[in-house]
């Protein structure tokens, strides 16, 4: 789900990774002209020497075919968009300076059609100790996960509900971005479309010491207040945000190495003109969320 400022941050970045093309393209087509011409220079080299040294009857050489470079305009499919290079250093899970009370109450409030049929989770006395291990299985690679109830306790309750009832499962991620500013792997929406949620929406849970980088796991939402659902982002780079998105666990080292492989395969581009990124090229399918 995105946001306006999202859509002017793609914007930004569209424009400027067009500029880049361009460049790009100008000294590829200079670079195939001199090759060409040093090419045309062999040839008529090689052809004087075979001439030379064949009998008369011998058929002069054939040409080498001519390729053209592939244009970074061409369509997304052919040309995927990958990321220039993906930080490792690993963000540390934030922490709430004042803790949460034990206990807490959350309001899930009916919202949209529901991408896939489920109940809201029951929003009383909901726990805010403890952590919650969900491993996601997907078609790309296992991708385990640690939801932290002191940071989020009503997302957590949610997310925790979801997977129990299956939302999840068999479940594309359906957005991949790439450009520096903004490197995540955004999942959760059954319907594939990015718009698709679970018929309830989920409280926002902001602290001031929420932070943004590799190794995040944050809550999508439509930019309103109080509008996130069952959609959430896994950021494996750098992800220059304002801190308007639930932050409610993180990423294990192997699940990280699992999403740079998806993200080096790039993405088909079919975001650009919305909130930026793309369908990953490499198909990620949540085959199962499980709780341990």
């Amino acid at each position: 789900m995105a946001t306006n400022q999202m859509r002017r941050e793609a914007a930004k970045r569209k424009l400027e990774r067009q500029q880049q093309r361009r460049v790009q393209q100008a000294k590829r087509r200079q670079r195939t002209a001199i090759i060409a011409s040093v090419s045309v220079v062999v040839v008529v080299v090689i052809g004087l020497i075979v001439l030379t040294n064949l009998p008369s009857s011998a058929p002069p050489p054939a040409a080498a075919p001519s390729t053209a470079a592939p244009s970074t305009d061409a369509p997304s499919t052919a040309t995927p968009v990958t990321p220039a290079s993906i930080p490792t250093a690993i963000t540390a899970l934030p922490k709430r300076a004042t803790p949460l009370a034990p206990t807490v109450s959350c309001t899930y409030k009916p919202g949209g059609t529901a991408a896939k049929p489920v109940q809201p989770p029951a929003g009383t006395d909901i726990s805010t100790v403890g952590t919650v291990a969900m491993n996601l299985q997907t078609s790309a690679g296992a991708i385990p996960l640690t939801l932290d109830r002191s940071l989020a306790p009503c997302t957590v309750n949610s997310i925790v509900s979801l997977a129990q009832q299956g939302y999840f499962t068999n479940s594309p991620c359906h957005r991949l971005t790439t450009d520096p500013g903004l490197q995540v792997l955004q999942c959760g929406d059954p319907s594939g479309t990015g718009s698709g949620g679970p018929g309830y929406t989920v409280p926002d849970e902001f602290y001031p010491e929420m932070a943004y980088g590799r190794g995040i796991l944050a809550m999508a939402n439509t930019g309103q207040p109080d509008s996130g659902g069952g959609q959430f982002f896994m950021i494996y780079g750098d992800a220059q945000l304002p801190k308007q998105y639930t932050v409610f666990g993180s990423i294990s080292p192997e699940g990280l190495q699992v999403i740079d492989t998806i993200a080096k395969a790039g993405h088909d581009g079919s975001f650009d003109a919305q909130a930026g990124g793309g369908k990953p090229i490499t198909p990620v399918i949540i085959q199962t969320a499980t709780l341990s």
